[in-house]
């Protein structure tokens, strides 16, 4: 017994030893490194911004780390402290919290996963469809597309819209700014125009940016009802978020269509709009203490713009040949299109489509006013079908414009000017269109040709939309062939303009007996 004891001393003693011997190694093998870690601490903090000293090495567009992982993007490098705009609610945040380097900028998710769901400013998911599976992020601000990488925009992006499509048309890899006072259907644009892209392999972003919770919920219900939602990313932030994801959020979009672009692909993207991100900046550049300048803008207002939607353009071949089209959004005020922000717009797209309350007010829907309505594209992307239509009509419908402001004075009218005033009363009834109808290209030139040929100058006025119908009708159904030659961009010669203007006099023969 004392034998065994003493055996069993012995062999818990060497079993010390030899772990000691290990430790004693580990020990020596391991060297401890020293992690100089920069550390700051807010010193004030409120309404979407925060002021943090001790943070000598930031940089600028640096992300910033506060507790609760919420972060903030570094906007001012001052001697003292730096300025940093937060992307998150600032509740529990306060003087004296801790503030981090991050060493990295924003980046946000990208890829075929985002498709179909609704995200906020940095990619995370407002639909509860759970969480969005991508392995691939990239930066919020990247460079432009250089100018030799660049190829000119000659491929139409229909819109749906007969008076968009035939008197203002819009390429991709172009911009075009839709602008116009508050309630004049600059959205209702934007969203015929998503939704008329269904089989068009062309994937579209809707980014809202400071809308109302309420209205951004129907434009998804709308996108989800007509199955737009199957192409389309929607990028959500509303005026109760914090101006910092406001000011984001577009980049973010853009950021997003780069990565479809990149592989080849066409891309829409909808800025709704740059007004609410015009005044988000102003107010955390104020916040910030940085200068105001006119109408308290920062003078580098323009620049955020512009390095916006210098990303939108037609790659070269070699490239892939993608194109990312813009479709920015700005808000006019009592019809001043010389206004600060819609100015700067103006001068850096490629033209814009001009909403009048006038013709609002009118029932004239969509209230495009053709006469300050301009791409600056122009026909070089339009289809060939659409040559033969648009110089008449633009010219006809402005002649008659100008004629109607003065046939008001009631002064008599020789015929030629009543004939030319009851063919322009026909040429907006024609262009009349209401929302979530978009309308195919043969369709369009049907009826532009009929009402350009006078065919429908001895229908009543009132009779003219159900004409319309009538004539769409019969062409889709009569002539599927030279539709589809149409659609494959083949030009309209003289035999096919006759063909669509007989069917078009048959299916209005009724109406006129």
């Amino acid at each position: 017994m004392d034998h065994d004891t003493t055996k069993d001393k012995s062999g818990l003693g060497l079993l010390l030893e030899n772990t000691i011997s290990a430790l004693d190694l580990s020990l020596e093998e391991c060297k401890p490194a020293l992690d100089l870690r920069e550390v700051g601490a807010i010193t004030s903090v409120g309404q979407g911004v925060a002021n943090i000293s001790g943070l000598s090495r930031a940089r600028a567009d640096e992300l910033a780390v506060f507790p609760g992982d919420k972060l903030g993007i570094v906007f001012n490098v001052d001697l003292q402290e730096v300025g940093v705009i937060l992307l998150d609610n600032d509740e529990s945040l306060h003087a004296g919290s801790e503030a981090n380097h991050s060493g990295r900028v924003l980046e946000v998710p990208v890829g075929n996963e985002l498709i179909g769901r609704v995200v906020d400013a940095m990619g995370r998911p407002l639909d509860q469809q759970g969480r969005i599976k991508t392995s691939t992020r990239s930066p919020v601000e990247r460079e432009a597309p250089n100018i030799m990488d660049r190829d000119p925009v000659v491929a139409p992006l229909q819109t749906g819209i007969k008076i968009i499509d035939a008197l203002i048309p819009i390429g991709r890899g172009q911009r075009e700014l839709i602008l116009g006072d508050r309630q004049t259907g600059k959205t209702a644009i934007a969203i015929d125009t998503i939704i008329n892209q269904k089989g068009k392999n062309v994937t579209c972003i809707y980014c809202a940016i400071g809308k109302q919770s309420a209205s951004l919920a129907k434009i998804i219900k709308e996108l989800r009802n007509r199955s737009a939602m199957d192409y389309t990313i929607v990028l959500a932030t509303t005026a109760e978020e914090p101006p910092g994801l406001q000011f984001v959020a577009p980049y973010a979009a853009t950021t997003m269509g780069e990565y479809f672009m990149e592989q080849g692909s066409d891309v829409l993207v909808v800025f709704d709009d740059l007004t609410c991100h015009a005044r988000a900046y102003r107010e955390i550049s104020l916040l910030l203490r940085r200068p105001p300048g006119r109408e308290a803008y920062p003078g580098d207002i323009f620049y955020i713009h512009s390095r916006l939607l210098e990303r939108s353009t037609h790659l070269r071949r070699e490239l892939g040949g993608g194109s990312l089209t813009a479709l920015p959004i700005a808000e006019t005020e009592a019809q001043n299109m010389a206004g600060y922000i819609p100015t700067n717009l103006i001068s850096i797209t490629d033209g814009q489509i001009y909403l009048s309350p006038r013709l609002f007010q009118k029932g004239v829907l969509p209230a495009i006013d053709v006469g300050k309505s301009v791409s600056r594209v122009g026909g070089k992307s339009q289809l060939n079908a659409y040559r033969s239509v648009a110089g008449d009509l633009r010219l006809s419908y402005s002649q008659f414009e100008e004629l109607e402001a003065f046939s008001r004075f009631g002064t008599r009218l020789d015929e030629q000017t009543r004939k030319t005033l009851e063919r322009g009363r026909r040429v907006r009834e024609v262009l009349k269109q209401g929302q979530f109808e978009p309308i195919s290209v043969p369709e369009q030139l049907s009826v532009l040709l009929a009402v350009n040929a006078g065919i429908l100058d001895e229908i009543p006025v009132k009779a003219i939309t159900d004409a319309e119908k009538e004539i769409r009708k019969v062409v889709r159904e009569k002539a599927p062939n030279l539709c589809d030659r149409i659609c494959r961009d083949e030009p309209l010669s003289s035999v096919d303009r006759e063909t669509i203007l007989n069917l078009a006099a048959k299916a209005t023969q009724l109406m006129t007996t």
